[in-house]
C-alpha cells in the first residue's frame, strides 16, 4: 500500500470536480424552471448563478495553487451553505409556481 500524498490530492481534487459538476448541473435545472417564472423566478435563476460563480472560483482557485496552500476548510461550509441555499432555492420557485 503506497502513502503517496500526490494521490490523495488527485483523488480530493477529482472529489470536488464532482462537486462543481453536481452545482452545475442543478444551477442549471434552477434557470431552467426559474426563467419562465418571471421576475422573481429571473431574480432565482441569478441567485443561483452567483452562487455557482462563487463555487467554481473558490474550488479552482484553491487547486490551481500550490498543494501545500491553505484554505481546502473553507470549502467545504461553502458547499454545504450552497446546497442549503439550492434547497432553499428550490423550495421558493415551488411556491412561486
Amino acid at each position: 500500500m503506497s502513502d503517496d500524498p500526490g494521490l490523495a490530492r488527485q483523488r480530493t481534487r477529482l472529489a470536488w470536480r464532482r462537486t462543481v459538476l453536481g452545482f452545475t448541473v442543478v444551477v442549471v435545472l434552477t434557470v431552467r424552471l426559474a426563467l419562465p417564472a418571471g421576475p422573481p423566478g429571473a431574480l432565482a435563476a441569478a441567485v443561483a448563478l452567483v452562487g455557482w460563480v462563487a463555487v467554481v472560483v473558490l474550488t479552482f482557485r484553491r487547486y490551481a495553487g500550490s498543494p501545500s496552500s491553505g484554505g481546502a476548510g473553507r470549502l467545504a461550509p461553502l458547499a454545504a451553505l450552497a446546497v442549503t441555499g439550492y434547497a432553499a432555492l428550490g423550495a421558493l420557485l415551488v411556491l412561486v409556481r
